[in-house]
């Protein structure tokens, strides 16, 4: 690598990386295409949808900056939540001369034992992304079967359905009080078949973080006033582009379309705001895409995990 680059951890003593890290993700939104990066949201979430939000010791361990000799950032290599995964933010002028370095600091930081108690990391390429594969594939990783998918969708001018909710259901907002933080914790939980949502760390999102807006925060409301269904969604105003995360339905009021009657309302609301492009992350699954399908995703851009087991 160039002399005139240089990395070094992430520094928690300030704000400062957070927010320098937050824009990166905005200016190379445009010059590297849907997926490369990590949208806002992601990137808030990470920090502030946790009970604590103040930055830990974690982030400056798990997290390396390149920059120029001038302190222009242009990569970044994280792990997500906590090592195992490998995730890359480079911006493309400089891919050529630091992305082979930052795979390398990421096969020596951030392996994790796996469920066989190996030491295991791993991460994601997208199926017509040569340069990274063979990256990948030099430092010993191998493809495997599995694969994530990016859905886009062009929101431009095409016609939007009238939304109507089912009976017994009320579409609205979520407000700033512990009654919403506890119900949302409620839903996450039963939706994904988890147990580690809080009220806390929903209440650490919605006053913290910086992409996040009430306006933005649908719930279908069921008759005994909890939350049946939710739908995130995220707004960048550069790039006008909007995000759904997450999508999910209580267990116990599916089959109803309640997710669809309020993706189809942040659609609204997102053609509201200018966004012209819409994105949402999903798995393999048929049933999940073609979910999707009907809500007017038509695009897909389809990542491979790859794994490193050491």
């Amino acid at each position: 690598m160039s002399s005139s680059i240089t990395s070094r951890p992430f520094r928690i003593d300030s704000e400062a990386d957070f927010f320098r890290v937050r824009q990166l993700l905005i200016d190379l939104h445009p010059l590297v295409g849907p997926g490369y990066v990590w949208e806002i949201r992601h990137w808030d979430g990470q920090r502030y949808h946790n009970e604590d939000a103040v930055l830990s010791p974690e982030w400056a361990q798990n997290i390396r900056l390149w920059e120029t000799a001038d302190g222009q950032l242009i990569g970044v290599a994280h792990a997500e939540s906590r090592p195992g995964n490998a995730h890359f933010e480079i911006h493309p002028d400089y891919r050529s001369r630091i992305e082979a370095e930052m795979v390398t600091w990421a096969v020596e930081t951030l392996p994790a034992p796996n469920d066989d108690g190996q030491r295991q990391l791993e991460t994601v390429a997208f199926e017509h992304d040569t340069p990274r594969q063979q990256v990948l594939t030099q430092h010993g990783f191998t493809k495997g079967s599995y694969f994530w998918m990016l859905r886009h969708m062009r929101l431009g001018n095409q016609p939007l359905p009238t939304v109507t909710m089912p009976d017994g259901y009320s579409l609205r907002e979520t407000r700033t009080e512990q009654a919403d933080y506890e119900h949302m914790a409620a839903l996450l939980n039963a939706a994904f078949n988890r147990n580690i949502h809080t009220a806390r760390e929903y209440e650490n999102f919605v006053l913290r973080s910086p992409s996040f807006q009430h306006a933005l925060n649908l719930v279908a409301e069921a008759p005994d006033g909890t939350f049946a269904a939710h739908v995130g969604l995220t707004y960048e105003p550069t790039n006008r582009y909007g995000v759904f995360e997450p999508v999910c339905t209580h267990p116990d009021h599916q089959r109803k379309h309640l997710a669809q009657t309020l993706m189809f309302e942040g659609l609204h609301r997102f053609k509201a705001l200018g966004a012209q492009h819409i994105y949402v992350e999903t798995g393999s699954g048929e049933g999940q895409n073609a979910f999707y399908n009907t809500i007017g995703f038509t695009e897909a851009y389809i990542g491979y995990f790859w794994t490193k087991t050491f």
